[in-house]
C-alpha cells in the first residue's frame, strides 16, 4: 500500500468490460464524498511524452509492425514517466488519482496476452518497486463478449484487433493475479451496467478511507 495521504485508485478490464462509464462514476463517487477533484489519468499516456508512446503502441504500421518486446518497454516508458511526472506529485500532495489502467494491464496482456512474463517481472521491478494502487477494481467479462461491446463502438485498434485467444491468455492472468491481492476487486462486467455500478459502489463503501 502506498505510504501517501492522497489515494490511487484504478479501474481494469478487457476491451468492451465499460471501463469510461466507470470510471465517471467512481469519479463522481468520490469527489462528492472527499469534496476534492480527482486528477484523472490513462495508460499508456497521460502526459504529451506519453500520450506520443501511446500512439506508437494504438496504431498499426504494416510496414514496420511492432514487435511484442519493443510494446512492452514503450508502455513501461510511459507509466514511468505517468508515474514520475503525475501521479506520484499528486498524491504527494495529498491528491486523489483515478487511472484508466496501470500496471495490472501490463502483466496480464503483455505477460498473460503476449507471453512475456518474465520480461515484464523484470521491467516492472526495476521501474515501479513497490508502488502500487490502493485499490483496483477489475472490471471482468468474457473476452467474446466484450470484443463485440468494443466493436459496436466503431474502428478497434491495434491492441483491439489481437486474436481473442489473446484476451483469453489476458483475463486468465487478471483473475489470477486477482485472487492474491486483496486490493483488487472483481466486478462481473457481463451484468447489466445498473448492477455494475451497484457493485462498485459497494466496493468503495467497503473501503474505510470512504465510508
Amino acid at each position: 500500500m502506498n505510504e501517501y495521504e492522497g489515494k490511487f485508485i484504478v479501474i481494469e478490464g478487457l476491451e468492451g468490460a465499460g471501463k469510461s462509464s466507470a470510471i465517471t462514476l467512481v469519479r463522481d463517487y468520490i469527489e462528492k464524498h472527499t469534496g476534492t477533484k480527482l486528477v484523472c489519468t490513462r495508460e499508456p499516456g497521460g502526459t504529451p511524452l506519453a500520450e506520443k508512446m501511446r500512439d506508437l503502441v494504438k496504431i498499426a504500421d504494416k510496414t514496420d509492425p511492432l514487435c511484442d518486446e519493443a510494446e512492452c518497454l514503450l508502455i513501461y516508458a510511459a507509466r514511468a514517466q505517468l508515474i514520475a511526472n503525475v501521479i506520484k506529485p499528486a498524491l504527494n500532495n495529498g491528491k486523489w488519482v483515478l487511472g484508466d489502467r496501470h500496471n495490472l494491464s501490463s502483466l496480464a496482456y503483455q505477460g498473460g496476452g503476449r507471453g512475456l512474463g518474465d520480461l515484464v517481472d523484470v521491467i516492472s521491478e526495476a521501474t515501479l518497486k513497490d508502488f502500487k494502487p490502493d485499490l483496483t477494481l477489475y472490471l471482468d467479462i468474457e473476452p467474446s463478449l466484450g470484443l463485440q461491446r468494443a466493436a459496436s463502438r466503431g474502428a478497434l485498434d491495434r491492441i483491439e484487433q489481437q486474436k481473442l485467444d489473446f484476451f483469453e491468455r489476458a483475463r486468465s492472468r487478471y483473475l489470477s493475479i486477482a485472487t492474491e491481492d486483496e486490493s483488487i476487486h472483481v466486478i462481473d462486467a457481463s451484468q447489466a451496467m445498473t448492477e455494475v455500478h451497484k457493485d462498485i459502489i459497494s466496493a468503495l463503501k467497503a473501503m474505510p478511507w470512504l465510508s
